[in-house]
């Protein structure tokens, strides 16, 4: 498997992708993809939206269980992987660590 050296994790098992101008993009591992099996649904958070760092952002369920996905950062969402609610499937098809992203964001600066 592929881990991109610039991302960071989170101890629930999201990553996050620094990129350019303030932004960042936020997914979910591959072991926590693994261990949740077949996705059947993913709920993504709206384009727009502001969220704070640990505030649920998103569900995903599989046949073995559904979860809420948390923030790892505070942010304006500024896209969503609309591929990923067509078909939840995808986010578990690749074997990179970031083709199943969910979301990118404005990061909100801390004070």
């Amino acid at each position: 498997m592929n881990i991109p050296e610039e991302l960071k994790y989170t101890e629930e098992h999201n990553w996050v992708r620094v990129l350019s101008g303030g932004a960042a993009q936020v997914g979910i591992t591959s072991y926590a993809q693994t261990q949740l099996g077949d996705i059947v649904f993913v709920e993504l958070p709206k384009v727009g939206q502001a969220l704070d760092a640990g505030q649920a952002m998103g569900v995903i369920e599989s046949v073995k269980a559904a979860t809420d996905l948390y923030s790892p950062l505070a942010g304006k969402v500024t896209a969503v992987n609309d591929e990923l609610e067509a078909s939840p499937e995808s986010s578990t098809r690749s074997r990179t660590e970031t083709a199943g992203w969910w979301r990118s964001s404005r990061r909100t600066p801390v004070p």
